[in-house]
Parts: structure tokens; sequence; C-alpha cells
């Protein structure tokens, strides 16, 4: 069944940690309509058991890049489905991601459980195209941003060209493409991994999301892979439990943070 262009969409933030797991946070996680997932990192199985979500109704996983944080939660996640939620393997599995990741997973699956997954990684149905569209109706865009070259980084838009498309970066530095992107889009999900005093410009920091919501004034921005812990949770903060002082367009996400769209605006509930 197509997606009518007034019908809602939903995305739950899964996790919303970066790669070291801020208290009160796991890696960052995001689903789509409770049956496509982007990317797949170490705490995917315990985002699901949280949630409540069966594994094997999971359709589709998009993978933005190779960096542990992001894709070391695949073994596991095939482990379950052919061992717990579809022995019968009869459950249709997508990937889509840029050429060379299948073999990169190959690798990290038999370095994970040697044989193991054979069965089920031989169902998984691969697609690289750039541009696509899955049975649902829904599109995306995949397109390059700027991180370490060597994970092949990707961020991907979604429906793009249409009412409240939507954009996940990915892990990426400030970037002309990934900001292209965004201006075309409804809301992005935008990751903020780094505090100020780091130096590096592979992801962004407090100052560039600053900078991207006053230039971005119409698109609704969805803080994720922060640095910051849940405030609040009692313990000594990670690095901080303090959140900056966003822009009235930039929200920064918790873990289970859902965001529901109808037309071209996006909701957020808890």
């Amino acid at each position: 069944m197509l997606l009518r262009p007034d019908m809602a969409q939903e995305v739950v933030m899964l996790g919303t940690g970066n790669a070291f797991l801020p208290y009160g946070r796991y890696h960052s996680f995001a689903m789509i309509d409770g049956k496509h997932v982007i990317d797949c990192p170490p705490t995917a199985l315990a985002s699901f058991r949280r949630t409540g979500v069966t594994v094997s109704d999971i359709e589709t996983i998009f993978i933005t890049h190779v960096h542990g944080d992001h894709v070391f939660g695949f073994p596991f996640f095939l482990l379950e489905r052919q061992y717990i939620s579809d022995r019968a393997l009869s459950k249709p599995l997508t990937v889509v991601a840029a050429p060379g990741v299948q073999e990169r997973l190959r690798q990290l699956c038999q370095l994970a459980y040697p044989g193991s997954l054979d069965a089920i990684f031989s169902t998984i149905q691969w697609r690289e195209e750039i541009e696509g569209e899955l049975e649902c109706g829904m599109t995306w865009r995949r397109f390059a941003v700027h991180h370490d070259e060597s994970v092949d980084p990707y961020g991907y838009h979604f429906n793009p060209g249409k009412e409240g498309s939507f954009v996940h970066s990915g892990d990426s530095g400030p970037c002309e493409a990934l900001y292209r992107e965004m201006g075309q889009s409804s809301m992005t999900i935008l990751e903020m991994g780094l505090p100020e005093w780091v130096e590096s410009d592979h992801h962004h920091k407090p100052s560039d999301v600053e900078k991207i919501a006053a230039s971005l004034p119409g698109v609704q921005l969805v803080i994720t892979h922060t640095f910051i812990d849940t405030p609040q949770v009692g313990r000594t903060p990670t690095v901080t439990d303090v959140y900056p002082t966003h822009p009235p367009n930039v929200h920064h996400a918790e873990d289970e943070l859902r965001l529901v769209r109808d037309g071209s605006v996006w909701s957020l509930t808890s």
C-alpha cells in the first residue's frame, strides 16, 4: 500500500547517545513506522526489548556507515531473528547500504558467530542504489557526508520532494551536502557528538547546531548521537548533563521520543 501524502508517519528515537553511551541513553538508533530502522548499533536489541518491538517485524535497515557504534549490533539482530523471532526465516529483510557494506557486515557476522548466521544472511535483500523506493511507498536518497572516509559515511533523505520529508544526518561534521538536503526537508535528525573543546570536525558541536538552526529556521532539528547525559539521572556526569541553550527550532531528544507527522508538521511526544 502506497503512503498517502496526508498519512502520518512516526519516527521513534530508540537511542540517542554517541559511542560513549552517556548515562540514560542507548546508542543512536531511529525507527520509522515500526518497520524500518536506521543503523543497527550494539544496543539495538536492548532498544527493541525496552520499546516492545518484535525484532522480526523490522523489514528494512538503512546503514549510514560502518563504525562500531552503528553496526556492531547487526550480528545480534540476525541471531535473534534466526533463533527466536523468525525461526522459519519467512520474514523478508532488506538492507539499504553503500557498495561494499555487504561484505564488511558478512565479515562482522563471521567474526561474531562463524557459520551460525550463514542461513539468514543469505536471505537478505541488499539494495545499494543511491535513490530507491520500498514497497510501502517510502523513498530515500543517500548522500555523502563529512566523516571518517574509511567507513563510507552517508546521510539519508526520506521521501525527498514530498510533504513532510525528513533527513537523518548519520555521523557528520559540518557539511554543505548535508545542509542542502536539510534545507529541502521539514525535519532533520541531526547528530551532535562532540563538546566544543574536542578538536575534530567529524561531528557537530553545539555551536554548529546553533549556526544551522539560524540558517534553516523553518526546519525542525532533533538532536541525537549526543555526548550529554540525560539530565538528572543522579550520577556523576560522563561529560556533562547540562544542555546548551538551543534555538527554538531545536529539540534535544531523549530515548523513546516519538515524532509523528501530520502533513508537513512533526509533533513530539514522549
